[in-house]
């Protein structure tokens, strides 16, 4: 899988495990980055709750190289559910 920052044309590619899938409910997920500038592993989890107008999403992302601002983390997000 990969990140592309569109507004700077950067890219990083990294291998994703699924470590849980419970559907309508459960995604867990590592993430290790083929740049060795961000070493180690993420654990991702994302949990899914039905809620009266549609589905709430809560997502946890640990383990995050430090070389990644939290912030560009949630706009990561927001742009990739855009």
């Amino acid at each position: 899988m990969s990140f592309t920052n569109f507004s700077r044309g950067g890219s990083h590619s990294f291998r994703v495990i699924f470590t849980e899938l419970i559907p309508g409910e459960r995604i867990q997920h590592t993430d290790q980055f083929d740049d060795p500038s961000l070493s180690g592993e993420m654990l991702v989890s994302i949990e899914l709750k039905t809620v009266c107008c549609g589905t709430s999403m809560s997502i946890v992302q640990q383990g995050i190289p430090s070389v990644i601002p939290e912030e560009m983390c949630y706009l990561g997000w927001q742009e990739s559910l855009e």
